[in-house]
């Protein structure tokens, strides 16, 4: 069962909002103003209907760096032997964007968000909104809080060491190799996309002779590694 359970968090009232929070985060937050601004997707500031909203994308920025710390030390007192390699790794795969993104789905947190822009077209605003909820946290709740939230409903509830392990993320580097063992010739063709509410990345990968495999994401990176992905899921 989802985490979050499909609830559309911005159409109810404020009290609602509170008990849902406290039911599902195990606690009972301070500041509900900062997980307002967590589910806010900056398309619906920009389309200037509701002046008074506030994006989550300096959430996302500080959520990121917290994030990063507390897996870092959780896998850095779970695996003892490990080396700094291994650690790297698995720190990599689990805050990928690939993985936040799907992880965010798998949670319902989803559905929680409030956005006006294609959501398949923009998938990767799902991994920003869980990265700006432990922005949240931390700026509501503080480090120990936040820690206990992604160790205990998300880590040990969602993901699995080994399946993770064994995954893919970096698809473009993958995709280099592939082609030079194959002697194949390959291209990336890039361009920025903007529209009213948001801007996007298109990036079409030429290789061999075939047709072109057409990635998007909201940076070039993340384009080339969806176009990256792709190529191999069809071929």
């Amino acid at each position: 069962m989802s985490l979050f359970k499909g609830i559309k968090y911005f159409l109810l009232s404020d009290n609602s909002k509170q008990k849902t929070l406290r039911q599902i985060l195990g606690f009972y937050p301070r500041n509900f103003s900062l997980y307002d601004q967590a589910f806010t997707h900056k398309s619906i500031v920009n389309d200037g209907k509701d002046n008074d909203k506030v994006s989550n994308e300096r959430l996302e920025f500080l959520g990121d760096a917290i994030l990063g710390s507390i897996v870092a030390e959780y896998f850095f007192q779970k695996f003892p032997y490990e080396d700094e390699g291994f650690l790297t790794k698995i720190r990599s795969k689990l805050v990928s964007r690939d993985f936040l993104n799907q992880l965010s789905v798998d949670i319902g947190l989803d559905t929680f968000l409030e956005t006006s822009v294609n959501l398949y077209r923009s998938k990767s605003i799902f991994g920003d909104a869980f990265e700006a909820l432990i922005g949240a946290i931390y700026l509501d709740k503080g480090y120990e809080q936040c820690k206990k939230f992604v160790v205990n409903k998300i880590i040990k509830d969602y993901v699995d060491v080994d399946e993770l392990l064994a995954t893919e993320t970096n698809f473009k580097s993958k995709l280099i190799e592939y082609s030079q063992s194959k002697k194949m010739n390959y291209k990336f063709q890039t361009i920025a996309v903007e529209t009213e509410s948001i801007k996007f990345f298109k990036c079409e990968l030429f290789i061999g002779t075939g047709e072109a495999i057409v990635g998007e994401g909201n940076s070039k990176k993340r384009a080339e590694q969806e176009a990256a992905r792709l190529f191999f899921e069809k071929f």
